[in-house]
């Protein structure tokens, strides 16, 4: 009885040291979820380059003092945001700049490159506005952070943000030491207390995949008080289709002109 109680013991330690093994190897592979091109869309195309990866983005109503500069979800293709914008902010040229590995851009996604790929497109379109504004998405709103806290972003949007992607991953595979295994933190609870921009922050009310009390624990730590919209009937997903969620963006992004 002894014998097989140690080989059980033996297997189920090797069982969780294996898996273990495969969540550390496989953790960007859960975080990041590039997709091909899927539209070329009816807007300007220009060219960027940072560390060496040159990647193509768009200019939605070009031209304009303002400027948004948009950071898309993990499974996100930002340039099917473009009807979106267009007519969402008309008054705002807006930039959409898949991340490297992202609708045929070349390269892989990494939390690092792509803060410094975030930092290189505000300055590309910093020199081009004279108001510039930055809005995430989900994983985005990371990087979104992360720009407001480098550069001086005039207004900052986050659609569903959270405190930090470790915390979400901890949350569900709680049986495992994520914090020590995570590569990419995307820690922005850290960094919001050095926010001083004005920011909106759009939760849905159904949202499955960051919990309210993550994006509760980021709010806590901005020192400048954020208007905050919840979407009512919205699920992770689903807020964007959401009529009030244009309404909240443009009436934000729009007092400020």
């Amino acid at each position: 009885m002894k014998r097989i109680l140690a080989w059980l013991l033996v297997l189920a330690c090797s069982t969780y040291l294996l898996a273990t093994a495969w969540l550390y190897h496989s953790q960007r592979s859960l975080l990041y979820f590039p997709r091909p091109l899927l539209v070329n869309p009816a807007a300007d195309s220009f060219d960027i380059e940072s560390q060496g990866i040159k990647r193509h983005g768009w200019i939605i109503n070009p031209g304009q003092p303002r400027a948004l500069l948009y950071l898309g979800g993990s499974g996100e293709s930002v340039e099917q945001e473009e009807t979106f914008f267009r007519q969402t902010l008309p008054g705002v040229s807006v930039y959409l700049i898949p991340y490297r590995g992202y609708s045929g851009n070349p390269g892989s996604p990494t939390e690092a490159a792509l803060f410094a790929d975030a930092l290189h497109d505000f300055d590309y379109v910093a020199a081009r506005h004279k108001l510039v504004d930055v809005m995430g998405r989900s994983l985005g709103t990371g990087v979104a952070v992360y720009v407001a806290v480098h550069r001086k972003v005039d207004r900052l949007v986050l659609t569903t943000p959270y405190d930090s992607i470790v915390n979400l991953a901890q949350e569900q595979y709680p049986e495992f030491p994520v914090r020590l295994l995570m590569k990419d933190k995307f820690e922005s609870w850290r960094r919001a207390p050095l926010i001083a921009t004005s920011t909106l922050i759009l939760i849905a009310s159904d949202d499955q995949v960051v919990p309210r009390a993550n994006t509760d624990n980021l709010i806590s730590h901005l020192k400048v008080p954020p208007r905050v919209v919840v979407i009512d009937h919205a699920a992770h997903n689903t807020i964007i289709a959401k009529a009030e969620y244009a309404d909240a963006i443009r009436a934000f992004v729009g007092e400020a002109q």
